[in-house]
């Protein structure tokens, strides 16, 4: 196929994300792969190289030792640590991680059926019954997800292995859908919007054809999943067809007005959806996009940027339904909503979309994983009561520690991928604008667009300055840059050598269009004040409560922090915050907030007519991405205020 690896384009800078960017290298990766061989002590087992391995043996052989194991998605595990290791390659090239990974690709490629099919739960397990149960088994997921890996290694390392592998399996499932006219569309999107990655890598139109075709036949037929179940006798965990919002198949696609159902499936399929309306200019379905975007965003989402509000189904519920020490939250889903929004951004350039992903990114998807890289949650609560939290039937999925591994292990390696291509985010270069999204340090490359180099250098989230260098090739490098201003900040200064410069703010974001010189430098000075956050009315567990907010990161309260109670502080409702000095040594380097407030004493008896004793105190809070890093802990993002 032809040399595939793209000239490294962005290289990492020192600040925030640099210390995760070598986190992921030098502690994540390695950590995961020993757990998906099973080698954590004490951790949830995984066997997914195990069942490619039994596999590959099946088909040489006839025969293996074993049984399958595992979700019926577990391949997927492998596929998104593969394409974590891949963008981590590219930033950081390690001989010795490049050959583990071939030898992994290898032995998928020993997994793989002569006519292209691709799955050990199927090659193992039930070999008969391919293609039967689209609406439970995965099997179009796991591909996708195996796909998208084969398009980053291919484009981070120049190897093809994989790809050609994948493209085997896509040519497979072509021929079933498409020449053999099966019938059916994914229980799980995610195929959608790999398969759009796999056309843009390998320009072949009928890989885009078959994402079109699963986008545009879904709801269609809404009885398909109920049919299907008609014509076999067997499940894989008893889903009930009948619940069309949980799949996103009540109607089409194209006719959805509210997110529902699954959070991940939701957002997986959205962002294939946008994606597709950004390559055909399809009106009807950007707008649905849209609509479906907004009602996420304005009505369904938590202000850290979790969505998937209640455990049962994994699933949004109803608008303004965002209970807190029963939310879902999983990380997965906030990582979904990342895709969609940067979608979103393409299709249509407007800041409110990175300002949902910088909010997902900083809260949600970073509190997914323990500071040292070796735990992570599933689930992302905004309020954690140890005794209640993981114990009572209602709280069982709201962990307050993060274990080692799951048994459905989707989320840590998501994190992984996530974090090691942080810079696609970042910055989106297109013909004629350049345009600073996420404000991460480092130096990207645009000899081929621009002529030269850009460098931000920023402490970013802790400093308010941003500072962009320009290297160009020649005397001077033409940039339509454009700068996305946080909604959040009220009062933003933008410096030209240290003087005002002209710009032009549209949408959120700052349009400087100018001949740049090797010396020039662009200073934008953000606003971090603290601000207090309130929610709609319509937002029962919110009533009477507040969070606090300081730039991209929302805050809250941790038990170890404020007398081990949380439950009797309140914020004085006019009272100061204050904003320490940067504390290197606290949770690998943060700012503590210190805000006046109440402390409330009351008789232990459950019921008394005696009124509280109020006192004033100090409440201390942390960034929510570092919440339950020292040990059991209470925890509380919206905290009640009082005059």
């Amino acid at each position: 196929m032809g040399d595939l690896k793209l000239v490294k384009k962005f290289e990492i800078g020192e600040g925030f994300f640099d210390r995760y960017e070598k986190l992921v290298k030098d502690v994540v990766l390695p950590y995961q792969e020993k757990a998906l061989n099973d080698q954590i002590e004490g951790a949830e087992k995984s066997h997914c190289i195990e069942n490619f391995r039994m596999a590959a043996k099946k088909l040489k052989t006839g025969q293996c030792d074993g049984e399958f194991y595992g979700m019926v998605f577990q391949d997927s595990d492998v596929a998104k640590w593969l394409e974590g290791a891949a963008y981590s390659l590219a930033q950081y090239p390690d001989a010795e991680l490049e050959k583990r990974c071939d030898g992994i690709i290898e032995l998928i490629g020993e997994a793989q059926q002569k006519d292209g099919y691709l799955n050990t739960y199927f090659t193992v397990k039930e070999p008969e019954k391919r293609w039967t149960n689209l609406h439970e088994a995965h099997e179009l997921y796991c591909a996708g997800h195996m796909i998208e890996a084969a398009v980053a290694y291919a484009e981070c390392t120049g190897k093809s292995r994989l790809l050609e592998i994948m493209c085997g399996m896509a040519d497979h499932i072509y021929k079933h859908f498409i020449e053999e006219g099966a019938e059916g569309y994914p229980g799980h999107p995610e195929i959608e919007l790999a398969l759009m990655r796999l056309y843009r890598c390998t320009k072949e139109e009928k890989y885009k054809e078959l994402a079109l075709h699963f986008i545009n036949v879904r709801g269609e037929d809404s009885d398909y999943f109920t049919k299907e179940k008609e014509k076999r006798s067997w499940t894989v965990w008893g889903d009930h067809p009948e619940d069309k919002e949980y799949a996103q198949n009540a109607a089409p696609v194209r006719k959805q007005e509210k997110a529902v159902g699954h959070a991940v499936r939701a957002v997986y399929l959205y962002t294939g959806m946008a994606d597709a309306a950004m390559e055909t200019g399809d009106a009807e379905l950007a707008e649905a996009c849209k609509t479906l975007w907004n009602n996420i965003t304005q009505c369904r989402m938590y202000v850290t940027g979790a969505i998937g509000s209640a455990y049962e189904g994994e699933a949004f519920t109803k608008d303004y339904h965002l209970p807190n020490d029963t939310a879902y939250a999983e990380t997965c889903a906030a990582i979904g909503l990342i895709f969609f929004s940067n979608k979103m951004l393409y299709l249509e350039r407007n800041g409110k979309y990175a300002d949902t992903i910088e909010r997902a990114l900083y809260n949600c998807v970073l509190a997914g994983m323990q500071l040292d890289g070796t735990k992570f949650f599933y689930v992302n609560p905004l309020e954690v009561l140890p005794g209640i939290s993981g114990e009572a039937q209602t709280h069982k999925h709201a962990l307050p520690v993060r274990p080692k591994w799951f048994t459905c292990a989707c989320c840590p390696p998501n994190v992984a991928r996530m974090l090691s291509s942080i810079s696609e985010y970042a910055w989106h270069v297109i013909p004629g604008a350049l345009f600073s999204n996420l404000f991460i340090s480092g130096t990207l490359d645009l000899n081929e667009s621009f002529g030269g180099k850009i460098t931000l250098e920023t402490a970013y989230p802790y400093d308010n300055k941003l500072e962009y260098h320009f290297v160009p090739e020649k005397e001077t490098m033409s940039v339509p840059l454009a700068i996305r201003i946080p909604a959040w900040s009220r009062n933003t200064k933008i410096l030209l050598n240290g003087r005002p410069v002209k710009y032009e703010m549209k949408d959120g974001y700052a349009y400087l269009h100018r001949e740049f010189r090797a010396k020039d430098v662009v200073t934008v000075e953000l606003d971090l004040s603290v601000r207090k956050v309130y929610t709609s009315n319509k937002v029962a567990a919110n009533t009477g409560k507040v969070a606090v907010q300081r730039g991209p990161l929302i805050y809250c309260i941790e038990g170890v922090d404020n007398e081990n109670d949380i439950l009797s502080v309140s914020l004085k409702k006019d009272g100061k915050i204050t904003v320490s000095e940067y504390l290197p040594e606290k949770l690998c380097g943060i700012q503590e907030l210190y805000a006046e407030g109440y402390r409330e004493t009351i008789s232990d008896e459950l019921y008394s007519f005696d009124a509280p004793k109020t006192e004033e105190c100090k409440v201390t809070l942390v960034p929510y991405y570092t919440w339950g890093n020292r040990g059991l802990n209470q925890m509380r993002v919206w905290i009640p205020e009082k005059r």
